[in-house]
């Protein structure tokens, strides 16, 4: 699971998914933390085409049936299995609330010294990352005021070469029983396939990423001081 990660600049954006040239300026976090705000790119909200959008809101989830956007519980990631089960996801996957959250960077902890060491995550190829993500639009029915939020998506990393060190182990499974999550990465390539395709289009890029599209500095966040 993903709990923090870095926001490109605004032209590093424009630039790799052709959005958000026309907004005034970053309105966003540029270290996001679970509930802080984020920005996502989604297809237009009432748009028969397939024009997109660059929309800041809140890293975690606002589902319909929740009385207040101050939640209780986590939905900042989700796992891609669980989507059509959940119930603060299967409305937004069902109707196909596809985004792509840009990322220069993420961090996940390693436990293999019996301490937490942080890593950092990048694209060996220099590019911010897409990861693949759900979003919903929540209204206070008491104020009328209106909530953007957004989760973010992960996949079973057991077999993944890299991704498997991250997190903590749990003693009592086999190390292919442990359900090491890893987020999953929206390629250029398919990025209308993501936001514009069938739900069946959609759940062929539920995938690992490969072990070379990773560069990583074991320990370059030197201590969860250094996070908040």
């Amino acid at each position: 699971m993903c709990n923090r990660y870095e926001t490109p600049e605004e032209r590093e954006i424009e630039r790799t998914w052709h959005v958000g040239r026309d907004q005034p300026g970053r309105w966003w976090n540029e270290v996001v933390f679970p509930r802080g705000k984020g920005v996502f790119i989604r297809r237009a909200a009432h748009d028969a085409g397939y024009r997109r959008e660059l929309v800041a809101g809140q890293w975690g989830l606002i589902p319909w049936f929740s009385k207040t956007a101050k939640l209780q519980y986590s939905t900042n990631n989700a796992r891609s299995e669980e989507l059509a089960a959940k119930a603060a996801f299967k409305q937004p996957w069902a109707r196909g609330q596809r985004c792509i959250i840009p990322a220069r960077s993420f961090d996940e902890p390693c436990w293999e010294t019996g301490k937490n060491v942080w890593w950092r995550f990048r694209r060996a190829d220099g590019q911010p990352w897409g990861l693949a993500g759900l979003w919903n639009t929540w209204i206070d029915k008491s104020s009328g005021e209106v909530h953007e939020s957004y989760t973010m998506l992960t996949v079973n990393a057991d077999h993944h070469p890299l991704m498997r060190r991250m997190h903590k182990s749990d003693p009592c499974l086999p190390a292919d029983q442990q359900d090491k999550r890893s987020v999953i990465s929206i390629e250029s390539g398919d990025i209308e396939q993501w936001l514009h395709g069938s739900l069946d289009e959609a759940k062929d890029l539920l995938r690992l990423a490969p072990v070379e599209r990773f560069y990583t500095n074991p320990g370059s966040v030197t201590s969860q001081s250094s996070l908040l």
